[in-house]
């Protein structure tokens, strides 16, 4: 848990070893430097408190002076570093750190429940080249790791280091009472079943928090979240305060990815010693940073894994001090589940960390590390990949060039430094630094990295940073920079997004049969993921007045990278709809669809009948109260009683609580959720796009399923292969699964007053199935 000693649990003995041997070294490994810099502060103080004798640690990663680097690797006995820097700082350059690896003794991985995925993969092969030269300079490290909230922490670090592990999971450390709130705002309007705004009860329940003086730290999906709950407490404090000081708003902070360093340590010192009352957060602050006594948690929406929602609720309680932790639920489907089941976060067991250090594309991108960095023997094998397999990896680079043997050994023989070319984690390292003019020089507040900038520091954009507001000026991408002015304004700006996927190459292709037809075409190849922002929305502060909507005109960001797909023919639609099983044919209003819909918006004087916005720029939409796929008649569904005008953002909300869930839509849930069960993957590994008529497939009703990486890691083609594999599990899973009609663990989630797609899902996979 956190708070629970795991950080002494390693340094106790480390310390212990290091004050009897003066020669012993050990290697710290953190997932970010922001949590190396937090454990170096409590590693001097501990060390200042426990001998006399000076044991010199120190950080070695990017940010490490080149000056200061020759006498870290004589020097220091702790080297606190991050995987990323082993794999390109340290292994290619082990010669310099001869003495070092001679008497490493031990090893550290910290939150080792980050390494997951195609990220945990990577880690896993850098940790083979850590092994293997460890071993050559004679020595033979003991791993510690400490992790969080996963379900198979020994299967998964036993996996990440190929070593055996003890586990120590009893916590003796002191433990308060706990409250744990599932809170789902009250419904405002009955007959649409529209709730209050989660943002905005956060804010109500933050501000209760603050009056009783109580140390929290408020949880939101997203940057721009962030931003608003800061925005908004800041001017709640404002109003309350009688002198209207500035630093009374100090109180209130913000912390996510964006802000400077020196920015982060302030907050994190702040919080330490109690200065800052509150803090907004993204999940940069699940990690193990020392946030001092917070007392309460807010997570605005469920954060999409059991795990994270543990880390977040248990960043809260330190001690034997109460604490709280509330869940506020937004209006989304699967939110609305949880409020409606509690169990399922209370009860069920946390998700496996998954990761597969045998990935053919990964594996020999890091043989050619090692080769790099020391020669092969013949016969040799890498880490647990076996001598056979290891040996054709060998002969297909000498047969590439690559390597060349001689004596019984591979060397190394390419021009590259291999290492560069190989990133651990599949986000751009890019990022576009946020300029502003102050006193006639150019300023930097802080950056963002280079796909969010599309959406976030557009063109005109009212960007958010640290509760005040700026205009973007100027993005320019040549020059990695966006250039802001300082603006109060009484709008904020929201993007408008547009997804497609385009085939670049079909590698592959399958029917699955019926009699002399085919129900089903399976598929994997090249294809183009392109999104753009394509203009943006204003909405008004507080009241979420839609003001208009601008266009850009901005470059798309494109994925090249490999998918597969499963597209249903006209054959199985037509089954389904013989069976009313088929929801994504479009809405059929009617021939006098127009006239009715004018009557209706004449009738409520073209007022949105649930916030009395008057129509401007864009015509009000007409809602079905009761959807109209729930009549057998167009005439019933389309009585002037069942019908409302509404605004296009009190028509989103409505929809959302009768939302329909169809069988395409269901099918993608269940496939997308146990595809990285089997590719022992990360679920942010893989995007998933469903379309009722996808250009890639014919205009067919398609489910794709591609690699969230460039150029693809070998998944697509994999699922190919294991398409009815596939489908057999998710039909044990649906049938399995004691829901009613639709929940997280099977299809998703329909809306409140909507259907979960269950039967839907279940009779498209009984049909593709049945010839198998």
């Amino acid at each position: 848990g956190t708070a629970s000693g795991k950080t002494l649990c390693y340094n106790l003995p480390i310390f212990n070893e290091l004050i009897l041997n003066n020669k012993c070294r050990a290697l710290y490994l953190f997932p970010t430097k922001a949590l190396a810099q937090d454990q170096h502060h409590k590693l001097l103080e501990l060390s200042g408190s426990i001998t006399k004798q000076k044991i010199i640690s120190a950080i070695y990663d990017g940010d490490t002076p080149q000056t200061s680097r020759p006498e870290i690797r004589t020097k220091a006995r702790i080297v606190i570093s991050n995987p990323d820097m082993l794999h390109i700082g340290i292994l290619p350059h082990h010669t310099n750190w001869a003495d070092f690896f001679r008497n490493l003794r031990f090893v550290v991985i910290d939150e080792a429940h980050i390494y997951r995925g195609i990220f945990g993969s990577h880690v896993a092969n850098v940790l083979r080249r850590l092994n293997r030269i460890a071993n050559y300079y004679g020595s033979y490290p003991q791993f510690i790791a400490t992790t969080a909230t996963i379900a198979n922490p020994v299967e998964h670090i036993q996996k990440l280091t190929e070593r055996p592990f003890n586990l120590i999971d009893a916590d003796g450390s002191l433990r308060g009472e706990k409250h744990f709130l599932i809170y789902n705002p009250p419904i405002i309007d009955q007959e649409l079943g529209i709730r209050r705004s989660s943002l905005q009860e956060s804010i109500r329940l933050s501000d209760d928090l603050l009056t009783y003086d109580i140390q929290t730290i408020v949880f939101g999906r997203s940057r721009r979240t962030i931003e608003m709950v800061l925005t908004y407490l800041k001017e709640k404090i404002k109003a309350s305060s009688p002198y209207n000081r500035q630093d009374e708003t100090e109180t209130v902070r913000g912390y996510r990815s964006g802000y400077l360093p020196i920015q982060r340590r302030t907050i994190e010192k702040d919080l330490r010693e109690g200065k800052t009352r509150l803090v907004a957060a993204t999940n940069a602050l699940e990690l193990g940073i020392d946030i001092g006594d917070i007392n309460a948690a807010i997570l605005i929406g469920y954060p999409g894994s059991i795990a994270s929602t543990r880390q977040q609720a248990g960043r809260a309680g330190r001690g034997s001090a109460a604490s709280l932790a509330v869940l506020v639920c937004t209006a989304d489907p699967l939110d609305q589940f949880l409020g409606r089941h509690p169990e399922f976060i209370l009860e069920k067991s946390p998700e496996k960390a998954l990761i597969d250090p045998n990935n053919l594309l990964i594996c020999l991108g890091h043989i050619r590390c090692a080769a790099f960095e020391l020669p092969f023997l013949q016969r040799e094998s890498f880490g647990n990949l076996g001598s056979e397999l290891t040996e054709e990896y060998l002969s297909f680079l000498a047969n590439e060039q690559q390597l060349y043997l001689s004596k019984n050994k591979y060397f190394w023989m390419a021009d590259q430094y291999p290492a560069q070319k190989i990133s651990l984690r599949t986000a751009s390292s890019e990022n576009i630094s946020l300029q502003i003019e102050q006193e006639n020089r150019s300023m930097k507040i802080g950056e963002v990295d280079y796909q969010s900038s599309f959406w976030l520091v557009h063109p005109r954009a009212v960007y958010i940073h640290e509760g005040q507001q700026f205009i973007v000026e100027e993005l320019d991408f040549d020059q990695h920079k966006a250039f802001l002015s300082r603006e109060d304004t009484d709008y904020y700006t929201l993007p408008i997004q547009e997804t497609t996927v385009q085939l670049i190459n079909k590698m592959g292709e399958d029917k699955i049969p019926q009699n002399q037809s085919f129900l089903a075409t399976s598929a994997f190849g090249e294809v183009s993921v392109t999104t753009q922002v394509k203009g943006f929305r204003k909405l008004q502060w507080f009241t979420n007045e839609p003001l208009g909507t601008e266009d850009l005109d901005l470059p798309s960001s494109e994925l090249q990278t490999t998918a597969f797909w499963l597209s249903l023919s006209d054959r199985l639609i037509e089954q389904l709809r013989d069976k009313g099983l088929w929801l994504n044919d479009r809405n059929n209003y009617g021939p006098q669809w127009n006239v009715i819909r004018e009557k209706v918006r004449r009738r409520d004087n073209y007022r949105c009948q649930h916030c009395g916005i008057i129509e401007k720029d864009r015509a009000h939409d007409v809602h079905h109260k009761i959807p109209l796929r729930a009549f057998s008649s167009l005439d019933q569904a389309n009585q002037l009683e069942n019908l409302i005008t509404l605004c296009h953002n009190c028509h989103s909300l409505a929809e959302s609580t009768l939302r329909m869930r169809s069988g395409l839509a269901g099918l993608t849930h269940i496939l997308g959720h146990l595809a990285p069960l089997y590719l022992m993957c990360d679920p942010s590994d893989l995007g998933m796009h469903s379309d009722p008529r996808s250009n890639i497939a014919d205009s067919q009703p398609t489910i794709i399923i591609y690699d969230n990486v460039p150029a693809g890691i070998g998944f697509s083609e994999r699922l190919f292969h294991m398409v009815y594999d596939l489908l057999l599990a998710a039909f044990d899973q649906i049938s399995a699964c004691p829901c009613q009609d639709g929940c997280p663990s099977c299809v998703g989630p329909g809306g409140v007053n909507g259907t979960g797609g269950k039967q839907e899902t279940l009779s498209i996979i009984e049909l593709l199935t049945s010839t198998n």
